[in-house]
């Protein structure tokens, strides 16, 4: 026997309002929207990780002038980097 529970979720209102613009166009209830969303991310979430490999390379560290705790330095690095190359 399925038992049902009945619940109130709280929702930002912009959520809210796409949810049921979805569910409306795909001619379903937010109720079976909801569930197939938390269906899904359950699902995913008891899948085991799939392993994941690094590539490394060797060398003398960073290149002069570069700063990896600079973000927005190391970003303008790399667009003139970009731009130098054709």
């Amino acid at each position: 026997m399925l038992l049902h529970m009945r619940t109130t979720v709280v929702l930002p209102d912009d959520l809210f309002r796409r949810a049921k613009a979805k569910a409306a166009r795909e001619g379903r209830t937010l109720t079976s929207l909801f569930e197939e969303a938390l269906r899904k991310d359950l699902d995913q979430a008891s899948q085991p990780r799939r392993r994941v490999t690094l590539r490394t390379f060797h060398g003398d560290g960073v290149q002069p002038g570069v700063d990896l705790s600079n973000n927005a330095a190391l970003r303008d690095l790399m667009d003139e980097h970009d731009r130098a190359v054709p």
